[in-house]
């Protein structure tokens, strides 16, 4: 590898995104610029939208007794935590000269008039949607009741929604007729010692809360209205000479430790993460696309191959400059937002006498740490986008395969911001996630905590793994003759389908394998919320079982069969269905006893690592040992040994062997069988298993030993979950496997050392055979000789 010609194709392509004025626009003028005109025009329009006067219809002013709550079309200020929410409540009464003398032109006084009028017609109406709704919060317990009601409420609701929504105010409050002498008449007999009270008269408050103007005018009056009710209290307990804490007998005083840096760190935990993210996949965007895709569009794609640089040479010279315009964009994209959002909330802060204050930057620890995160992730993502650039022929075409990778990183930084969601082993290595919470936590904690350094180095190491990995993928695709000087395709669903049902290939693509996956995915996706809103059918153990069972089938093992018949001349090589030689036979028996140990000794030593098991993968964990041993095993050995193999390492596998790679179709085949498994835990403990079924399936070049493996594996947990803890001591396997109480009083289990290096031992050997066995073993025959040809010539 020419240093210096990666160099000078660097400086090339530097210079020539330099003189793109898009390029240049999007790196530097957008984040200098928009920022600072979106901070402005945000604070003035919620300084704008919040100081508009709304408009509240007071019904029964007559029913309100002392202390006043109203006074000149204002609540009084006494009832607001600051006193200027007043002024932003225009309130109009029953009263006789609330009208009149209120501020309004005439058009919208005689709104008011008719709304009034309104009001007094449908207060039959709101006194009964009043009731349905206090009858539905009591919890009925008869479902008949219950779902008349809300049918009941619903109608109501809609009648009340039509003539409301065009009324020209934003709140209506209803005093009914005898609040006053109720609570006037509660006083009195308080006084007399008398302290047998009943409910009065319910207040009535309308509001929209899907109305932002009508939601704001809501809380202000809520908040007035639970001031003025302590008021009521007050002179209650006053007037009966009872204590003013009755009401309180807890005394309570709120000490709230935070700090202004404490301020600031969380607010900048929220934004630095997720800006960094996105605006470092966006900074690879548009320049990934001109040095892939734009390339091709110039016609100088064929004289930058014949140059004395190599093609390895090339693509690491576009990399180093899609990676620089990515941390330049993000980096620049953070100091914009970190100076106006610092202006903006602390003259929001000053001006609301919030805790807020003046908003600090981080300490210069933890923006090192920003930049030194920027530099794996600009890495990942300029990787990523350079090589899915190189698929598309022009730079329209360029955007629509870099689409979802933004939508995907958009998902996954939503995800990171959760303030629920922190940094833990599993999440360390993940990509993108890993960095993300990292930051975050730095941001919080401080860039000094001990934790936080702990994860410090898996973060970083796994980040730049994947980068790596990323770029290797992008310098494969530049290898490929077929991906640099492919035409442009015009994609038309019917006649994609035609082309696959007319011209098969003997085998799937690598497109078709996965499309497959695709679909298994989707089809989980919807048989999961299905089940959802279908809890009866999940009820006991037998019922779970059996829908597992049929999840498995129907999502799992159809769409590989079916998929083999249309799409493919021969759907049992397709599917890897042919006998095996009396060697893999023997192996898939033997290696699956050799591992399960392995495997169980290993997801037990990791389990800090992964989060806890989700309760429904409990349930069914347990359903395992509840229900009849046939049962279980068809369910959890029989049907996902079939069901799993047949998609995975059967139509799945067989289309990613159609690429020139010899072992990327086993590693992109056993990711994804992992990553279907949905369960952390599950998903590590599947991508492994995947490695060795895949090595097996290729070796073999069948798909039963992997069933016969797959059964076998599964199958013995099967059983030891039928088995009793004082079986397995009391017979031979207390020789192989040892018990023990944690401080909870819960047993577990431990292989003996001996047993677990004697398993290792025969893993290796089969693993080392398998691998080192290579293309030389013979070609087995077909399950059925002719059924091959038949289901050609059918399909013909």
């Amino acid at each position: 590898m020419n240093w210096t010609n990666i160099k000078l194709i660097f400086l090339r392509e530097v210079r020539d995104q330099l003189r793109d004025r898009r390029t240049l626009f999007m790196v530097a003028v957008l984040p200098l610029l928009l920022y600072p005109a979106l901070g402005i025009g945000m604070v003035q329009m919620t300084v704008t939208f919040t100081e508009q006067t709304r408009n509240v219809v007071i019904i029964g002013a007559d029913e309100i007794p002392p202390p006043d709550l109203v006074k000149d079309h204002r609540i009084v200020s006494d009832f607001f935590n600051y006193s200027e929410d007043a002024d932003k409540l225009r309130v109009i009464t029953d009263a006789p000269d609330s009208l009149s003398t209120a501020n309004l032109d005439e058009k919208t006084r005689n709104a008011f008039r008719d709304f009034m009028k309104r009001i007094e017609i449908e207060r039959a109406t709101l006194l009964e949607l009043a009731d349905v709704q206090d009858e539905i919060y009591s919890l009925v317990e008869s479902k008949e009741r219950q779902k008349e009601l809300t049918e009941r409420e619903i109608a109501l609701r809609k009648k009340v929604t039509s003539w409301f929504s065009k009324s020209p105010a934003q709140v209506l409050v209803i005093f009914p007729k005898g609040f006053r002498e109720h609570y006037e008449s509660g006083n009195k007999k308080l006084a007399a010692g008398d302290f047998d009270l009943e409910p009065g008269p319910r207040t009535i408050i309308l509001h929209n809360s899907a109305d932002e103007k009508s939601e704001i005018a809501y809380q202000r009056v809520k908040q007035a209205l639970r001031e003025w009710e302590a008021a009521l209290l007050a002179q209650r307990l006053d007037s009966a000479s009872l204590p003013a804490s009755l009401p309180d007998p807890v005394q309570s005083t709120l000490v709230d430790l935070v700090e202004a840096d404490e301020i600031a760190a969380n607010v900048w935990s929220k934004i630095f993460p997720a800006l960094l993210v996105i605006m470092s996949v966006t900074g690879a965007f548009y320049p990934a696309i001109d040095l892939g895709a734009g390339e091709k569009e110039r016609g100088t794609m064929e004289t930058l191959l014949i140059s004395p640089a190599t093609r390895t040479e090339i693509v690491l010279g576009k990399f180093l400059t899609v990676m620089l315009f990515s941390i330049s964009t993000a980096l620049l994209n953070l100091a914009s937002m970190g100076f106006t959002g610092q202006h903006m909330l602390t003259a929001i802060g000053s001006t609301n006498a919030s805790a807020i204050g003046d908003l600090s930057f981080p300490p210069m620890l933890s923006l090192m740490w920003v930049v030194l995160l920027a530099v794996p992730l600009s890495a990942l993502f300029s990787a990523m986008s350079l090589s899915l650039a190189m698929f598309a022929k022009s730079s329209k075409e360029g955007q629509y395969y870099l689409t979802p990778l933004l939508m995907v990183t958009m998902g996954l930084t939503m995800f990171c911001l959760n303030p629920s969601i922190e940094l833990t082993p599993y999440y360390s290595v993940l990509p993108v996630v890993g960095p993300a919470l990292l930051l975050k936590a730095l941001l919080l904690g401080g860039a000094t905590s001990s934790v936080v350094w702990m994860y410090a180095v898996p973060v970083l190491v796994t980040s730049f793994a994947y980068s790596a990995l990323a770029l290797w993928w992008a310098i494969e695709q530049f290898q490929s003759e077929g991906i640099l000087f492919r035409e442009a395709e015009r994609f038309e669903l019917g006649l994609w389908i035609k082309h696959l049902l007319r011209d098969k290939e003997e085998t799937p693509s690598f497109t078709e394998a996965g499309v497959c996956f695709v679909m298994i995915a989707m089809l989980q996706f919807v048989f999961l919320t299905s089940m959802q809103s279908n809890p009866n059918l999940l009820g006991d153990a037998n019922g779970m079982v059996v829908v597992q069972l049929i999840y498995l089938i129907a999502t799992v093992g159809v769409p590989p069969v079916i998929m083999a018949i249309l799409l493919t001349k021969l759907p049992l090589r397709s599917l890897k269905l042919k006998l095996p030689s009396w060697k893999m036979l023997g192996v898939a028996v033997v290696l699956p006893l050799s591992l399960q140990p392995l495997a169980m000794e290993l997801l037990s030593r990791l389990d800090p690592f992964f989060p806890p098991i989700p309760p429904g993968a409990e349930q069914m964990m347990s359903a395992m040992s509840e229900v009849p041993l046939w049962l279980s095993f068809v369910t959890f050995a029989i049907a996902p040994a079939v069901c799993e193999e047949l998609a995975f390492r059967g139509f799945i596998l067989s289309g990613f062997q159609r690429s020139r790679h010899k072992w990327l179709p086993i590693v992109i085949s056993a990711i994804l069988f992992g990553v279907i498994h949905m369960i952390p835990k599950q998903q590590f403990n599947a991508s492994l298993l995947g490695l060795a079924l895949g090595l097996l399936a290729v070796r073999s070049k069948s798909l039963i030993p992997c069933i016969i493996f797959h059964a076998i594996f599964n199958g013995t947990q099967v059983f030891a979950s039928q088995l009793e803890i004082e079986t397995l001591q009391d017979g031979f396997t207390r020789h192989l496997v040892t018990f023990s109480k944690t401080a909870e009083g819960l047993d577990t289990m431990a292989f003996n050392p001996v047993f677990l290096a004697v398993c290792g031992v025969v893993s290796a050997g089969i693993l080392y055979w398998l691998v080192k066995l290579g293309d030389e073993s013979p070609e087995a025959p077909e399950l059925t000789p002719s059924a091959n040809s038949h289901v050609a010539e059918a399909s013909n």
